[in-house]
């Protein structure tokens, strides 16, 4: 089962924002979201499945764990989840950063 908040989809472009792009960009881009949509989700849903399976590591009747061990485990969980919201917010941010008008 996947809740909606975890379904990536490309945007709507309209007729005339489509008319007024060259063929050649819309198709390059328009293959590009579909390369991160299907590569993104499937990444996503690996992660989620391991990070559950990890999540089985919490029954005290089959593991011996202190709380040290969690939060080592959940700290160094957060610390890749910032890297990696670092690199989006990063190149988001780089790509915005300088633009000439006409």
């Amino acid at each position: 089962m996947v809740d909606d908040y975890w379904v990536i989809s490309a945007p709507m472009v309209s007729d005339s924002e489509a008319s007024s792009q060259s063929t050649p960009v819309i198709d390059k881009r328009d293959e590009r979201r579909k390369r991160f949509v299907k590569v993104a989700t499937r990444r996503t849903r690996r992660i989620i499945d391991r990070l559950r399976t990890l999540g089985n590591c919490a029954n005290k009747g089959a593991y011996e764990y202190s709380p040290a061990d969690v939060d080592k485990i959940l700290a160094a969980l957060q610390h890749e989840l910032d890297v990696v919201r670092a690199k989006f917010e990063e190149r988001m941010k780089r790509k915005a950063e300088f633009k000439l008008e006409l």
